[in-house]
Protein backbone atom coordinates (compact mmCIF):
# COMPACT_ATOMS: atom_id res chain seq x y z
CA UNK A 1 0.00 0.00 0.00
CA UNK A 2 1.14 3.43 -0.46
CA UNK A 3 -0.15 6.52 1.13
CA UNK A 4 0.89 9.95 0.17
CA UNK A 5 0.91 12.50 2.93
CA UNK A 6 0.35 16.57 1.52
CA UNK A 7 1.56 18.02 4.93
CA UNK A 8 0.62 21.17 6.57
CA UNK A 9 1.10 23.06 10.02
CA UNK A 10 -2.25 22.11 11.51
CA UNK A 11 -3.51 19.15 9.37
CA UNK A 12 -2.52 16.72 6.23
CA UNK A 13 -4.26 14.96 3.85
CA UNK A 14 -3.53 11.36 3.26
CA UNK A 15 -4.16 9.06 0.27
CA UNK A 16 -3.86 5.57 0.32
CA UNK A 17 -3.54 3.22 -2.84
CA UNK A 18 -3.37 0.25 -2.89
CA UNK A 19 -0.95 -1.94 -5.86
CA UNK A 20 -3.38 -1.71 -8.15
CA UNK A 21 -4.03 1.89 -8.14
CA UNK A 22 -7.26 1.62 -6.21
CA UNK A 23 -7.95 4.64 -3.66
CA UNK A 24 -8.67 2.82 -0.34
CA UNK A 25 -8.59 6.15 1.75
CA UNK A 26 -8.55 9.90 0.84
CA UNK A 27 -9.44 12.13 4.11
CA UNK A 28 -7.85 15.00 5.92
CA UNK A 29 -6.28 14.23 9.67
CA UNK A 30 -5.30 16.68 12.34
CA UNK A 31 -0.98 17.10 12.68
CA UNK A 32 -1.24 15.09 15.85
CA UNK A 33 0.59 11.71 17.08
CA UNK A 34 -2.43 10.06 17.74
CA UNK A 35 -4.75 10.29 15.13
CA UNK A 36 -1.46 9.94 12.28
CA UNK A 37 -0.68 6.51 14.40
CA UNK A 38 -4.24 5.32 14.74
CA UNK A 39 -4.31 5.70 11.03
CA UNK A 40 -1.24 3.97 10.19
CA UNK A 41 -2.09 1.36 12.24
CA UNK A 42 -5.84 0.72 10.98
CA UNK A 43 -4.06 0.66 7.14
CA UNK A 44 -2.01 -1.77 7.68
CA UNK A 45 -4.24 -4.15 9.32
CA UNK A 46 -6.61 -3.65 6.54
CA UNK A 47 -4.07 -4.00 3.58
CA UNK A 48 -0.47 -5.31 4.99
CA UNK A 49 2.98 -3.30 5.25
CA UNK A 50 2.84 0.43 3.78
CA UNK A 51 5.33 2.85 2.13
CA UNK A 52 4.19 6.09 3.53
CA UNK A 53 5.69 9.21 1.27
CA UNK A 54 5.67 12.67 2.37
CA UNK A 55 6.67 15.75 0.25
CA UNK A 56 8.59 17.06 3.25
CA UNK A 57 10.25 15.08 5.75
CA UNK A 58 11.65 18.11 8.23
CA UNK A 59 9.79 21.05 9.98
CA UNK A 60 5.71 20.47 9.29
CA UNK A 61 6.53 17.14 8.16
CA UNK A 62 8.85 16.03 10.68
CA UNK A 63 6.11 14.54 13.14
CA UNK A 64 4.37 12.19 10.53
CA UNK A 65 7.68 10.83 9.84
CA UNK A 66 8.85 9.92 13.26
CA UNK A 67 4.99 8.12 13.93
CA UNK A 68 5.99 6.55 10.63
CA UNK A 69 9.16 5.06 11.77
CA UNK A 70 7.94 4.28 14.84
CA UNK A 71 5.19 2.05 13.60
CA UNK A 72 4.97 -1.74 12.48
CA UNK A 73 5.23 -2.64 8.74
CA UNK A 74 5.30 0.85 7.61
CA UNK A 75 8.38 2.44 6.01
CA UNK A 76 9.02 6.28 4.97
CA UNK A 77 10.21 7.92 1.67
CA UNK A 78 10.36 11.13 0.53
CA UNK A 79 9.34 13.06 -2.66
CA UNK A 80 11.35 16.14 -3.25
CA UNK A 81 9.46 19.41 -4.57
CA UNK A 82 10.66 19.77 -7.84
CA UNK A 83 10.07 15.43 -9.45
CA UNK A 84 6.55 16.16 -7.86
CA UNK A 85 5.84 19.31 -9.65
CA UNK A 86 7.25 17.63 -12.63
CA UNK A 87 4.76 14.10 -11.43
CA UNK A 88 1.42 16.65 -11.56
CA UNK A 89 2.24 17.81 -15.08
CA UNK A 90 1.34 13.51 -16.27
CA UNK A 91 -1.65 13.91 -14.38
CA UNK A 92 -4.99 15.74 -15.72
CA UNK A 93 -6.09 18.50 -14.57
CA UNK A 94 -4.33 21.88 -13.08
CA UNK A 95 -6.06 22.81 -9.84
CA UNK A 96 -3.69 22.74 -6.91
CA UNK A 97 -5.15 21.05 -4.04
CA UNK A 98 -4.18 19.17 -1.10
CA UNK A 99 -6.47 16.01 -1.67
CA UNK A 100 -4.64 16.23 -5.66
CA UNK A 101 -1.13 16.58 -4.15
CA UNK A 102 -1.44 13.49 -2.00
CA UNK A 103 -2.91 11.30 -4.31
CA UNK A 104 -0.18 12.46 -6.83
CA UNK A 105 2.67 11.82 -4.37
CA UNK A 106 0.69 8.05 -3.82
CA UNK A 107 0.63 7.59 -7.19
CA UNK A 108 4.22 8.60 -8.34
CA UNK A 109 5.13 6.11 -4.92
CA UNK A 110 3.24 3.24 -6.40
CA UNK A 111 4.74 3.80 -10.02
CA UNK A 112 7.97 5.47 -10.19
CA UNK A 113 9.75 4.63 -6.92
CA UNK A 114 12.95 5.50 -8.64
CA UNK A 115 12.05 8.99 -8.09
CA UNK A 116 11.86 8.64 -4.40
CA UNK A 117 14.26 9.30 -1.82
CA UNK A 118 14.34 7.32 1.56
CA UNK A 119 14.42 8.57 4.94
CA UNK A 120 16.64 6.84 7.55
CA UNK A 121 15.89 6.50 10.37
CA UNK A 122 16.47 9.46 13.19
CA UNK A 123 19.45 9.90 14.83
CA UNK A 124 19.19 12.35 17.26
CA UNK A 125 22.67 13.46 17.02
CA UNK A 126 21.87 14.49 13.51
CA UNK A 127 18.87 15.56 14.50
CA UNK A 128 20.05 18.39 16.69
CA UNK A 129 22.81 19.44 14.62
CA UNK A 130 19.76 19.96 11.62
CA UNK A 131 18.40 22.06 13.91
CA UNK A 132 21.25 24.23 15.00
CA UNK A 133 22.68 24.92 11.83
CA UNK A 134 19.62 25.74 10.13
CA UNK A 135 19.51 28.47 12.92
CA UNK A 136 23.44 29.19 12.02
CA UNK A 137 22.33 29.92 8.53
CA UNK A 138 19.80 32.08 10.13
CA UNK A 139 22.06 34.31 11.95
CA UNK A 140 24.62 34.41 9.70
CA UNK A 141 21.91 35.91 6.93
CA UNK A 142 20.73 38.22 9.81
CA UNK A 143 24.54 39.12 10.65
CA UNK A 144 24.67 40.02 6.53
CA UNK A 145 21.96 42.11 6.61
CA UNK A 146 22.68 44.00 9.94
CA UNK A 147 25.75 44.66 8.78
CA UNK A 148 25.23 45.80 5.22
CA UNK A 149 22.57 48.16 6.92
CA UNK A 150 24.77 49.50 8.90
CA UNK A 151 27.47 50.04 6.38
CA UNK A 152 25.03 51.76 3.98
CA UNK A 153 24.17 54.45 7.42
CA UNK A 154 28.01 54.99 8.02
CA UNK A 155 28.25 55.86 3.80
CA UNK A 156 25.49 58.10 3.66
CA UNK A 157 26.45 60.14 6.99
CA UNK A 158 30.56 59.57 6.76
CA UNK A 159 31.84 57.64 3.79
CA UNK A 160 35.54 58.31 4.84
CA UNK A 161 34.61 57.00 8.45
CA UNK A 162 32.55 53.54 6.75
CA UNK A 163 35.82 52.76 4.75
CA UNK A 164 37.60 52.93 8.04
CA UNK A 165 35.45 50.62 9.96
CA UNK A 166 32.95 49.16 7.73
CA UNK A 167 35.65 45.75 7.03
CA UNK A 168 35.63 45.96 10.92
CA UNK A 169 32.01 45.42 11.79
CA UNK A 170 33.03 41.47 13.34
CA UNK A 171 35.02 43.08 15.82
CA UNK A 172 33.27 43.62 19.38
CA UNK A 173 35.92 46.86 20.25
CA UNK A 174 34.78 49.12 17.12
CA UNK A 175 30.68 47.91 17.52
CA UNK A 176 30.87 49.27 21.56
CA UNK A 177 32.57 52.13 20.41
CA UNK A 178 30.00 52.79 17.81
CA UNK A 179 27.46 51.93 20.06
CA UNK A 180 29.03 54.88 22.57
CA UNK A 181 29.90 57.14 19.34
CA UNK A 182 27.52 56.56 16.63
CA UNK A 183 28.24 60.22 14.79
CA UNK A 184 31.46 61.75 13.49
CA UNK A 185 30.56 64.80 16.10
CA UNK A 186 30.21 62.53 18.47
CA UNK A 187 33.30 60.38 17.91
CA UNK A 188 35.50 64.00 17.41
CA UNK A 189 34.37 65.08 20.77
CA UNK A 190 35.50 62.01 22.70
CA UNK A 191 38.96 62.19 21.39
CA UNK A 192 41.72 59.64 19.91
CA UNK A 193 42.29 58.57 23.82
CA UNK A 194 39.12 57.78 24.68
CA UNK A 195 38.22 56.14 21.53
CA UNK A 196 41.77 54.18 21.20
CA UNK A 197 40.84 52.61 24.82
CA UNK A 198 37.23 52.08 24.07
CA UNK A 199 38.46 49.73 21.58
CA UNK A 200 41.50 48.73 23.18
CA UNK A 201 39.31 46.86 26.09
CA UNK A 202 37.80 44.16 23.33
CA UNK A 203 40.65 43.89 20.34
CA UNK A 204 43.86 45.77 21.99
CA UNK A 205 46.29 44.90 18.52
CA UNK A 206 43.79 46.82 16.31
CA UNK A 207 42.90 49.87 18.73
CA UNK A 208 46.04 51.90 17.62
CA UNK A 209 46.20 51.77 13.97
CA UNK A 210 42.51 51.73 13.86
CA UNK A 211 41.92 54.87 16.18
CA UNK A 212 44.32 56.47 13.72
CA UNK A 213 42.45 55.52 10.51
CA UNK A 214 39.03 57.02 12.13
CA UNK A 215 40.54 60.22 13.29
CA UNK A 216 42.16 60.55 9.78
CA UNK A 217 39.01 60.25 7.63
CA UNK A 218 37.21 62.25 10.47
CA UNK A 219 39.68 65.16 9.78
CA UNK A 220 38.73 65.12 6.04
CA UNK A 221 35.02 65.97 6.22
CA UNK A 222 33.76 68.96 8.11
CA UNK A 223 30.16 69.18 6.29
CA UNK A 224 27.21 67.57 8.64
CA UNK A 225 25.24 65.62 5.97
CA UNK A 226 21.58 65.39 6.22
CA UNK A 227 20.43 63.09 8.13
CA UNK A 228 23.10 62.48 10.52
CA UNK A 229 21.05 63.11 13.90
CA UNK A 230 19.01 60.06 12.79
CA UNK A 231 21.44 58.09 12.31
CA UNK A 232 22.37 58.28 15.82
CA UNK A 233 19.48 57.08 16.94
CA UNK A 234 19.64 53.61 14.73
CA UNK A 235 23.49 53.62 15.06
CA UNK A 236 23.22 52.18 18.24
CA UNK A 237 20.99 50.00 17.98
CA UNK A 238 22.65 48.09 14.52
CA UNK A 239 25.44 48.27 17.00
CA UNK A 240 23.69 46.44 19.76
CA UNK A 241 22.11 43.72 17.37
CA UNK A 242 25.24 42.83 15.53
CA UNK A 243 26.80 42.50 18.90
CA UNK A 244 23.96 40.18 20.22
CA UNK A 245 23.58 38.27 16.72
CA UNK A 246 27.48 37.32 17.18
CA UNK A 247 27.06 36.64 20.57
CA UNK A 248 24.57 33.63 19.59
CA UNK A 249 25.91 32.70 16.52
CA UNK A 250 29.02 31.59 19.06
CA UNK A 251 26.90 29.73 21.74
CA UNK A 252 25.12 28.07 18.48
CA UNK A 253 28.99 27.11 17.14
CA UNK A 254 29.55 25.32 20.81
CA UNK A 255 26.69 23.51 20.71
CA UNK A 256 28.03 22.57 17.20
CA UNK A 257 30.98 21.86 18.15
CA UNK A 258 29.70 19.33 21.12
CA UNK A 259 27.55 17.69 18.87
CA UNK A 260 30.14 17.32 16.24
CA UNK A 261 33.38 15.95 18.66
CA UNK A 262 30.88 13.58 19.72
CA UNK A 263 29.98 11.82 16.85
CA UNK A 264 32.08 8.53 15.38
CA UNK A 265 32.94 10.25 12.07
CA UNK A 266 34.34 13.30 13.57
CA UNK A 267 37.72 12.69 13.10
CA UNK A 268 37.67 11.33 9.53
CA UNK A 269 35.91 14.71 8.60
CA UNK A 270 38.09 16.91 10.38
CA UNK A 271 41.24 15.33 9.10
CA UNK A 272 40.62 16.77 5.84
CA UNK A 273 42.52 20.40 5.24
CA UNK A 274 39.89 23.48 4.96
CA UNK A 275 37.11 21.02 6.82
CA UNK A 276 35.86 23.01 10.16
CA UNK A 277 33.46 22.26 12.57
CA UNK A 278 30.33 23.93 10.39
CA UNK A 279 30.93 22.19 7.24
CA UNK A 280 31.83 18.86 9.35
CA UNK A 281 28.24 19.71 11.00
CA UNK A 282 26.44 20.26 7.73
CA UNK A 283 28.46 17.40 6.01
CA UNK A 284 26.54 15.25 9.30
CA UNK A 285 23.23 16.31 8.13
CA UNK A 286 22.96 16.69 4.57
CA UNK A 287 25.23 13.69 3.15
CA UNK A 288 25.84 11.05 6.47
CA UNK A 289 22.39 8.37 6.35
CA UNK A 290 21.95 8.76 2.57
CA UNK A 291 22.74 6.28 0.11
CA UNK A 292 24.96 7.04 -2.81
CA UNK A 293 26.06 4.71 -5.26
CA UNK A 294 29.17 6.52 -6.72
CA UNK A 295 30.86 9.98 -5.92
CA UNK A 296 29.04 11.25 -8.90
CA UNK A 297 25.93 10.38 -7.39
CA UNK A 298 27.21 12.58 -4.28
CA UNK A 299 28.85 15.10 -6.66
CA UNK A 300 25.54 15.97 -8.63
CA UNK A 301 23.39 15.73 -5.09
CA UNK A 302 25.18 18.31 -3.85
CA UNK A 303 25.20 20.17 -7.41
CA UNK A 304 28.56 20.27 -8.61
CA UNK A 305 28.42 17.47 -11.34
CA UNK A 306 28.28 19.42 -14.45
CA UNK A 307 24.61 19.28 -16.92
CA UNK A 308 25.05 17.97 -19.48
CA UNK A 309 23.17 19.20 -22.69
CA UNK A 310 22.88 17.63 -26.24
CA UNK A 311 20.54 18.04 -28.62
CA UNK A 312 21.07 17.36 -32.44
CA UNK A 313 24.04 19.64 -33.42
CA UNK A 314 23.06 22.87 -32.16
CA UNK A 315 23.48 21.98 -28.24
CA UNK A 316 26.55 20.43 -26.97
CA UNK A 317 28.90 21.28 -24.03
CA UNK A 318 28.59 20.95 -20.03
CA UNK A 319 26.72 23.68 -18.46
CA UNK A 320 26.97 24.66 -14.59
CA UNK A 321 24.45 22.59 -12.11
CA UNK A 322 22.19 25.18 -10.58
CA UNK A 323 20.31 22.57 -8.96
CA UNK A 324 21.33 20.14 -6.35
CA UNK A 325 21.44 20.82 -2.67
CA UNK A 326 22.52 24.55 -2.21
CA UNK A 327 23.31 23.87 1.62
CA UNK A 328 25.65 21.25 0.90
CA UNK A 329 27.51 22.95 -2.31
CA UNK A 330 27.59 26.30 -0.07
CA UNK A 331 29.53 24.61 2.26
CA UNK A 332 32.08 22.46 -0.05
CA UNK A 333 32.56 25.54 -1.80
CA UNK A 334 33.76 27.56 1.50
CA UNK A 335 35.59 24.62 2.72
CA UNK A 336 37.63 24.25 -0.79
CA UNK A 337 38.06 28.33 -0.51
CA UNK A 338 39.54 27.69 3.20
CA UNK A 339 41.81 24.35 1.62
CA UNK A 340 43.50 26.64 -0.48
CA UNK A 341 46.94 27.18 1.84
CA UNK A 342 46.88 23.47 1.76
CA UNK A 343 49.61 22.52 -0.80
CA UNK A 344 47.96 20.13 -3.19
CA UNK A 345 44.92 21.72 -3.08
CA UNK A 346 46.60 24.78 -4.02
CA UNK A 347 48.41 23.34 -6.81
CA UNK A 348 45.26 21.74 -7.79
CA UNK A 349 43.76 25.09 -8.21
CA UNK A 350 46.60 27.27 -9.69
CA UNK A 351 46.10 23.99 -12.81
CA UNK A 352 42.83 25.12 -13.19
CA UNK A 353 43.26 28.91 -13.13
CA UNK A 354 46.43 28.50 -15.88
CA UNK A 355 43.45 26.16 -18.04
CA UNK A 356 41.48 29.38 -18.06
CA UNK A 357 39.04 29.09 -15.18
CA UNK A 358 37.70 31.92 -13.64
CA UNK A 359 38.49 31.89 -9.73
CA UNK A 360 34.65 30.62 -8.86
CA UNK A 361 34.70 28.22 -11.36
CA UNK A 362 38.65 26.80 -10.42
CA UNK A 363 37.12 26.26 -6.74
CA UNK A 364 34.22 24.69 -8.00
CA UNK A 365 36.56 22.22 -9.99
CA UNK A 366 38.70 21.76 -6.77
CA UNK A 367 35.64 21.24 -4.55
CA UNK A 368 34.75 18.68 -6.98
CA UNK A 369 37.38 16.87 -6.87
CA UNK A 370 38.00 17.51 -3.05
CA UNK A 371 34.21 14.96 -2.86
CA UNK A 372 35.95 12.16 -4.51
CA UNK A 373 38.26 12.17 -1.46
CA UNK A 374 35.42 12.46 0.97
CA UNK A 375 33.44 9.69 -0.59
CA UNK A 376 35.91 7.26 -0.14
CA UNK A 377 36.83 8.87 3.44
CA UNK A 378 33.30 8.56 4.08
CA UNK A 379 32.95 5.15 2.77
CA UNK A 380 35.66 3.62 4.65
CA UNK A 381 35.79 5.43 7.91
CA UNK A 382 39.60 6.40 7.32
CA UNK A 383 41.26 9.57 7.79
CA UNK A 384 42.90 11.91 5.39
CA UNK A 385 46.03 11.26 3.62
CA UNK A 386 48.27 13.54 1.95
CA UNK A 387 48.35 12.43 -1.86
CA UNK A 388 52.08 11.10 -3.30
CA UNK A 389 51.90 12.88 -6.37
CA UNK A 390 51.13 16.31 -5.10
CA UNK A 391 50.03 17.17 -8.64
CA UNK A 392 47.36 15.59 -8.59
CA UNK A 393 48.09 12.61 -11.14
CA UNK A 394 46.30 9.74 -10.28
CA UNK A 395 42.40 9.14 -10.35
CA UNK A 396 41.96 10.11 -6.76
CA UNK A 397 45.40 11.20 -5.63
CA UNK A 398 44.24 15.03 -5.03
CA UNK A 399 42.62 14.16 -1.88
CA UNK A 400 42.03 17.84 -1.05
Amino acid sequence: MFIGLDVGKSEHHATALDAQGQTVFDKPLPNAEAQLAELLTQLTAEHGPALLVVDQPATIGALPVAVAQAADNVEVAYLPGLTMRRAADLHPGTAKTDARDAYIIAETARTMPAALSSIAASDEQIAELAVLAGFDDDLRGQITATRNRLRGLLTQIHPGLERAVGTHLHQSGVLDALTRWPTPQRLKEAGRGHVRNRIAKHNPRLAETLTEEIFTALGAQSVVVAGTSAAATIIPALAQQLTSLYAQRGEVAEQVEALVVDHPLHQVLTSMPGVGVRTAARLLTEVVGRDFQTPGHLASYAGLAPTTRRSGTSIRGEFANRAGNKRLKSALFTSAFAALNHGPSRAYYDKKHREGKRHEQAIIALARRRLDTLYAMLRDGTLYQEPENPRGGAEHALAA
